[in-house]
């Protein structure tokens, strides 16, 4: 009965190695969410990273050196020259409050800086992709139309030009004109001519007498 017993056991341990190592090798099913404790806070990336970028743009602007250099002056000269009761961060404890503000402005400013340049790596990753196809896109017009211009050429070379069709046929007249086969106009095709000729001659007559 004990080993009847420890059969099942067996087998029902069996089968929960081979889910665990199932689920664990198959890569097309996700894993179990796991719960937290805390849950995450919802934080725009967008408009986050809109505000660091106006702040990183702003201090990179004359106008900030100028304001935290008054400011610093302003606050040195009140906790110098100010009697005691009135200094808050009195020369006697080396600024300290002056120190800690500008130390967590440079730990803030740092990350900020960071977060404005990696969105202008993605614009400018986007800008470049978008360049790339469009200079693709302008190598494959400039390829088909150089293609398109080499088969006019081709053709125009076939095509007979004006003056190639004349050469043609003064040499063929030649030939023919050597050879007899053009024979003398008859009288029919001369009279015409005669025709045309008496006007022009009593044109020349008239002329003369005038």
């Amino acid at each position: 009965m004990s080993e009847r017993a420890e059969r099942p056991d067996k087998k029902i341990d069996r089968k929960q190695t081979v889910r665990r190592e199932t689920s664990s090798s198959r890569l097309d099913q996700p894993r179990e969410l796991r719960r937290r404790f805390l849950p995450r806070p919802g934080v725009d990336a967008e408009r986050f990273g809109v505000l660091s970028e106006r702040f990183a743009r702003f201090m990179g602007t004359p106008a900030f050196l100028l304001y935290m250099t008054v400011f610093v002056a302003l606050w040195l000269a009140w906790n110098t020259f100010m009697p005691e009761a009135a200094q808050f961060d009195p020369r006697a404890l080396n600024y300290t409050l002056l120190t800690l503000i500008l130390s967590l402005q440079a730990s803030y400013a740092a990350p900020l800086i960071l977060l404005a340049q990696n969105r202008q790596d993605d614009r400018d990753r986007v800008a470049l992709e978008q360049d790339r196809g469009r200079d693709e896109r302008n190598l494959a017009d400039t390829e088909f139309l150089t293609r398109e211009v080499a088969s006019l050429r081709l053709a125009l070379r076939d095509t007979a030009t004006r003056d190639f069709v004349r050469s043609e046929l003064r040499n063929l007249l030649e030939e023919m004109e050597e050879r007899g086969i053009l024979g003398q106009p008859t009288e029919s095709e001369q009279k015409p001519r005669k025709k045309k000729d008496k006007p022009q001659r009593s044109e020349s007559g008239t002329a003369a007498l005038g």
